[in-house]
C-alpha cells in the first residue's frame, strides 16, 4: 500500500510516502544512538515535537460555512482538525494510500455531508476541476521538495482555486532554531529536508502569480496565506 504510478517526480515522493507511512502504521524507526541522543529525538518520541511542528491553518484563514475546502497532503486531518465547527466542506489528496484508507473508513462516519473524499495522488497533479475550492490548504511538505517541483504545485493550485480564492501553506525557516536539528532527525527518519531561505520561497510565490499576503510565524515553520492575481 506505499507505491503511486511512476514519474519523473517518484524519487523525490517514494521516501515520504515510505516515512509517513511507517509512522501512520506505528512500525520501528532504525535512528543510531546519537541521533536518539538529541532532545529533538526525546519530544519526537514524547509527542511534544508535534505542537511544535504542526501548522494550525485555521489561526491564520479559518474556514467558513459552506466552504469548498481542498487540504492537499492531508494525512488524517479530516479525523483531527474541526470540520465540523466549521462547516465546511472537506476534500483532500494525500500520496499515503495509508493515509487515504483511514479517512474513507471514518470520514463519512464523523459527517458524511461534510466529506467529500480523498483522491490519491501527489500534490503536482491534483485529481479537482478548475476553479472548484475557494481554499487550498498545503502544509507541512514543502520542506521535502525542490523549489521546481513547487512551481508545478503551485500552478496546479492555481488552477483549482476559484477567483478570489486562497492559498495557505507552511514553509520551514531555516534561521529557526529548531530547524537544523530537525532536518538532521527528518533525514534519519526517511525524509531528507532542504532548507531553503525564506527570500527564496517567496520568489517561487511570486514566479506562480502568487502573493505573501500574510504570514503566522512558527516555531518551525512560517504560515503564508497567499492570493492569486
Amino acid at each position: 500500500m506505499s507505491k503511486l504510478p511512476q514519474d519523473q517526480w517518484q524519487p523525490n515522493i517514494q521516501p515520504i510516502i515510505d516515512r509517513f507511512n511507517k509512522e501512520y502504521e506505528r512500525q520501528e524507526f532504525d535512528v543510531p544512538d546519537e541521533v536518539q541522543a538529541m532532545p529533538i529525538f526525546q519530544d519526537w518520541v514524547s509527542g511534544a515535537l508535534q505542537s511544535k511542528s504542526n501548522s494550525p491553518f485555521w489561526e491564520l484563514v479559518k474556514p467558513q460555512k459552506k466552504q469548498r475546502c481542498l487540504d492537499i497532503g492531508c494525512g488524517f486531518s479530516f479525523l483531527i482538525y474541526p470540520w465540523r465547527e466549521w462547516d465546511a466542506v472537506f476534500y483532500g489528496q494525500e500520496v499515503s494510500l495509508v493515509a487515504q484508507a483511514a479517512l474513507k473508513a471514518r470520514g463519512p462516519q464523523l459527517n458524511s455531508k461534510l466529506f467529500k473524499g480523498v483522491e490519491v495522488g501527489p500534490a503536482h497533479a491534483l485529481k479537482y476541476e478548475q476553479d472548484q475550492f475557494d481554499l487550498v490548504i498545503a502544509t507541512g511538505f514543502s520542506c521535502y521538495y525542490p523549489l521546481e517541483y513547487w512551481s508545478l504545485v503551485l500552478s496546479e493550485v492555481k488552477r483549482v482555486l476559484k477567483p478570489g480564492g486562497v492559498f495557505v501553506m507552511d514553509v520551514l525557516d531555516p534561521e529557526t532554531e529548531m530547524a537544523e536539528n530537525w532536518a538532521i532527525l527528518e533525514t534519519y527518519l526517511g525524509a531528507e529536508v532542504n532548507l531553503e531561505d525564506l527570500s527564496t520561497w517567496k520568489d517561487c510565490v511570486k514566479a506562480a502569480g502568487g502573493k505573501v499576503v500574510k504570514q503566522l510565524d512558527r516555531e518551525l515553520f512560517q504560515m503564508w496565506k497567499v492570493t492569486f492575481s
